[in-house]
């Protein structure tokens, strides 16, 4: 009797630390997609006033480029529209590769050359978080591909990170600039993708409901990057939209998402941005 009751007590309390081990990947997940990674901007679909209510992650922006025309598509749990009938494993896959399940390779609009520094915690994290999505029903246009194009992987990202690596906070701010992709939008591009040379110098146009946007010098010129800002100025840019002199800047920068993170990873990104070399 008494073993029995030694053998159920152990056995909750393992089921109880999964379920919390669990909760803290959800959770973790939970930060990452709706915070650095911004996968929101684009997976989910927008009106007048920001993203529609009650259609998160069901399918966004659409973009007509040369290689591709194609539509973010529906991330939820539905399993005929979304992603609900992937394994996790399918998922991670696509992540890591832009492969599909089905082994078609996405547009590269989707930055998954950036996502190859991913923990595999962190990886965990996203999928367990993707899990909880509330499945919505909306079928997007069929991707349509008219030549090859692979997303690019920044210098530094080729492989992924260790949890050792991620106690440096000049790492942690390149780990968290990448999977954030910032340099996806602050780095010049040319007729073969972006041009590493000029990492971080900005220039990028970006037409949408907005008018049409011009992405940032983010290296440490003085001149004609933020080399003269103070990390104050930079946080207040990143997470509110306003630069040092008081202009408000444009979509799609996610400020709106940053402005959920904490201050211990804006103040690592700030730092990383800080060891980005000047380019005029």
């Amino acid at each position: 009797m008494l073993r029995t009751f030694v053998l159920a007590a152990a056995l909750a309390v393992a089921t109880a630390g999964a379920a919390n081990a669990q909760s803290d990947l959800v959770k973790r997940g939970d930060y990452l997609v709706n915070t650095i990674m911004t996968c929101g901007n684009c997976h989910s679909p927008k009106g007048p006033q920001g993203d529609i209510p009650g259609k998160h992650f069901s399918g966004g922006l659409s973009w007509d480029e040369p290689p591709f025309k194609v539509t973010a598509p529906n991330v939820t749990e539905d399993k005929e529209t979304g992603i609900g009938s992937w394994t996790d494993a399918q998922i991670k896959h696509l992540l890591r590769t832009g492969v599909r399940p089905n082994g078609v390779p996405i547009a590269a609009v989707m930055p998954v050359g950036f996502y190859k520094i991913i923990t595999d915690r962190d990886m965990d994290a996203i999928v367990a978080y993707l899990r909880t999505l509330q499945p919505i029903k909306n079928k997007v246009p069929d991707p349509v591909y008219r030549f090859p194009a692979k997303s690019q992987t920044p210098p530094g990202a080729e492989k992924e990170y260790t949890a050792a690596m991620l106690k440096d906070p000049v790492k942690h701010g390149f780990y968290l600039a990448t999977i954030g992709h910032c340099f996806e939008c602050h780095t010049p591009m040319g007729p073969k993708g972006h041009d590493w040379k000029f990492y971080g110098m900005g220039g990028m146009e970006f037409p949408g409901p907005w008018g049409k946007s011009v992405s940032r010098n983010i290296t440490e010129s003085k001149t004609k990057g933020i080399g003269a800002w103070t990390d104050a100025q930079i946080k207040t840019a990143i997470t509110t939209g306003v630069d040092k002199d008081g202009a408000h800047l444009k979509p799609p920068m996610g400020f709106g998402y940053y402005a959920h993170m904490t201050d211990g990873d804006i103040h690592d990104i700030i730092a990383y941005l800080r060891t980005v070399p000047a380019k005029e």
